[in-house]
């Protein structure tokens, strides 16, 4: 890596701020009129150069910001960064949009994007209106090319182009080609050659999990010859590990070894399996090391839209998370089977098959549900959360502070009505509440689990998104080891990519093999409306919706579940700062690098394609080959940083 600066991509703290936004397509160019006499004032405009850098050295000293295999095909100067008013260098590479200020000629973080990031552009076309004292002639010729970038990191970037210079077509024709990857391997993770940060293959390290969770870590350390001979099946006195989806038969999306009740065989886990959806049948997370009460988790049931389909077979096997309690003869603990989704979401299942759980029929247990919404309202809900930012944030994407945008009257001035629409704005995305519901659900499993000794399975309808941010909360707020930074990792590699969390689907990456056709635009929604509606709001101008026929494509299964936990993560370490070994610096950079793909761990929807990246006989060994984790990157970055500011936890990310 060339540049200690060119490490922290567009998603860092110092450029995570309240006026970033989510989601991004692009469209035919729009029109829109303004006065000469307001947006020339705010930009001066430099004449802009072109470099074309097919391969060759690049100018103005920037080949110090990029990073290794990172090439530049295409170099812009003159480009304004509309969010700041800055001039700068616009660098076209294999990886992001780079932007490079002309003042300070370093790199401007909020105008720097990974394609990876991006969901979204589309064309600007600013000109001055008919009132002007300037010919029409003339006028075509003054107008402003914009390009505005959407991004899935909370950020709407607007780049500012001169007229008739090709820049924007250019910079336009990049971003489809770049955001739209035909197959997984032709992203920049899998350019970057072989790994640098040594690490152990993450099957090992997943075993080395399960044999801490078991407590018999202190006598057996896995290996790779383990999961080669089948030597990994450990158990302790009401647990046990099964390889019996070690070929992935049993579950697709389920790691290739699974914590199961002792006493249930591998023949019984089979049968178990046809009764749940996905046959993501109910297995073991995470094991009190006290009193042996354990968090499971599943997918729903198949009971129909009767709600009377019963499996014998699998009803044994949630009983058998009910074990003996500590101290008492025969006394088995109690059962909660927490259902994420609203009671009716969960009824309306059963027409498709689906559907929740009897407490009759399961022996001791009692059901909850939580409420959480599913995959659609948190995508809507983000998506309004980010038009919230950037009305109400410091600098919005029309290049207007909030002060001025809303005529001087702002919080700061202590209007109350101002602050009052704000509020109420804030409160209409739901995105808080969401994340209230999720800290909730999982604050009353742990609550179970540590204070009624009490066994706890989790599901929702398929048992990879809801269930996920449960499971995996509660297991932070239980277990102090995944409060660490080598626990965090533990638990992300176990709970979302192991147990098959579909990253792929939610960020819109390319299968392992593609067409070619990618949906990496969204069709426009409510939240795409903010581009035009951001830029309306300077006084002297208006802005129409693009003529022309719509370039999206489908993308139903994109939503920010991921992001919603770590945001829930957020939430507790602002309030427990000194619970957590790591700091909220750490989870910007880490949702950072997952967004970008810069390396390999979350392109995958489950388990077993991740391993087919791992298989040593690839010929492309991408930055996620042999172990080669971001979180060994972000720990070697961060400890330092954790060490000399352990006693300044400031809050940097995921604000609103």
């Amino acid at each position: 890596m060339k540049g200690s600066k060119a490490g922290r991509s567009s998603y860092s703290s110092s450029s995570y701020v309240p006026h970033q936004s989510r989601f991004s397509e692009y469209s035919t160019p729009d029109k829109m009129d303004a006065s000469s006499s307001n947006f020339d004032d705010d930009f001066n405009w430099h004449h802009p150069q072109t470099f074309d850098q097919h391969h060759r050295s690049v100018s103005f000293g920037n080949s110090r910001f990029l990073l290794e295999a990172e090439e530049v095909s295409r170099e812009f100067s003159g480009v304004r960064l509309v969010n700041t008013d800055e001039a700068g260098t616009l660098l076209v590479t294999n990886y992001r949009l780079l932007f490079v200020s002309q003042t300070t000629v370093d790199i401007i973080a909020l105008g720097t994007i990974p394609y990876a990031a991006v969901e979204k552009f589309n064309k600007l076309v600013v000109k001055q209106t008919s009132g002007s004292r300037h010919s029409d002639k003339s006028s075509a010729g003054s107008a402003k090319r914009l390009l505005q970038v959407y991004g899935k990191d909370m950020r709407i970037i607007v780049f500012g182009f001169q007229a008739r210079t090709k820049q924007r077509r250019a910079v336009f024709e990049a971003l489809l080609r770049y955001t739209r990857p035909a197959r997984l391997w032709d992203l920049y993770a899998f350019t970057c050659g072989p790994a640098r940060y040594g690490g152990t293959n993450p099957q090992v390290r997943l075993l080395d999990e399960y044999f801490r969770i078991l407590g018999v870590r202190s006598h057996f350390h896995a290996t790779r010859s383990m999961i080669d001979e089948g030597t990994f099946t450990l158990s302790n006195d009401c647990w046990r590990i099964s390889s019996v989806n070690s070929n992935y038969t049993l579950c697709a999306t389920y790691p290739f070894s699974l914590i199961i009740p002792k006493s249930i065989s591998d023949e019984e886990m089979l049968q178990a399996s046809s009764f749940r959806a996905k046959c993501r049948l109910p297995v073991v997370s995470w094991c009190h090391p006290v009193t042996g009460a354990v968090l499971a988790r599943s997918s729903q049931p198949l009971v129909g839209i009767m709600m009377n389909m019963r499996s014998n077979t699998d009803e044994k096997l949630v009983a058998a998370l009910c074990t003996q309690l500590a101290g008492g003869e025969d006394i088995r603990r109690k059962l909660y089977i927490c259902d994420a989704r609203p009671k009716k979401n969960a009824l309306a299942n059963g027409a498709m098959g689906g559907g929740s759980e009897s407490s009759a029929n399961y022996f001791q247990s009692e059901i909850v549900f939580f409420g959480i919404d599913n995959i659609h309202a948190m995508r809507e809900s983000l998506s309004r959360l980010r038009d919230y930012l950037d009305t109400y944030g410091t600098t919005s994407s029309d290049g207007k502070s909030s002060y001025l945008r809303h005529g001087g009257s702002s919080w700061g001035a202590g209007n109350l009505s101002s602050m009052s629409a704000s509020v109420t704005t804030l409160g209409d995305s739901g995105w808080l509440s969401h994340v209230q519901n999720v800290l909730a659900g999982a604050a009353w499993i742990a609550a179970r689990i540590a204070k009624e000794s009490a066994s706890v399975l989790v599901h929702c309808s398929d048992g990879w998104d809801r269930t996920t941010q449960l499971v995996s909360l509660a297991s932070l707020l239980l277990d102090p080891y995944y409060r660490t930074f080598k626990g965090f990792q533990a638990l992300v590699e176990k709970d979302w990519l192991a147990f098959g969390h579909p990253f792929s689907d939610r960020y819109g990456l390319p299968p392992l093999s593609g067409s070619g056709n990618m949906p990496l635009e969204l069709s426009r929604q409510s939240s795409a409306g903010s581009i035009h509606s951001s830029l309306s709001r300077q006084q002297s101008g208006s802005c129409t919706p693009p003529p022309g026929p719509s370039h999206s494509q489908n993308f139903s299964h994109y939503s920010p579940i991921f992001q919603q936990w770590v945001d829930c993560v957020a939430q507790l370490l602002r309030m427990y700062p000194l619970a957590f070994e790591f700091s909220s610096a750490f989870l910007v950079d880490f949702l950072d690098c997952v967004l970008s793909c810069r390396f390999g761990n979350f392109l995958c929807n489950r388990y077993f394609s991740l391993s087919c990246i791992f298989t040593p006989n690839m010929h492309m060994m991408p930055h996620c080959s042999g172990g080669h984790y971001f979180f060994f990157f972000l720990r070697a970055c961060l400890c330092q940083t954790f060490q000399a500011r352990n006693s300044e936890w400031v809050w940097l990310g995921l604000r609103v």
